[in-house]
């Protein structure tokens, strides 16, 4: 299994609020030779409010300092 899959199959780095997940693209040296990337989004693993219950969600660091979920304290 990939290091990105969890247990459940559900993809770790993914924000379950906006969706964000990795990207692929090239590393180009000064050669101009290329090499595969990735870059993975910033997701942290949060308790989040919904409603009047707490749920623990992957959620990316932007999300959070935008105020888009609520943290559970």
């Amino acid at each position: 299994m990939s290091i990105l899959f969890q247990e459940s199959g559900s993809l770790m780095a993914k924000c379950e609020v906006c969706g964000k997940s990795v990207q692929f693209g090239h590393n180009v040296s000064h050669s101009n030779r290329k090499t595969s990337a990735m870059w993975k989004p910033n997701v942290k693993k949060i308790h989040v409010l919904e409603g009047k219950t707490k749920v623990r969600k992957h959620v990316c660091t932007s999300c959070i300092r935008s105020g888009k979920i609520q943290k559970a304290v």
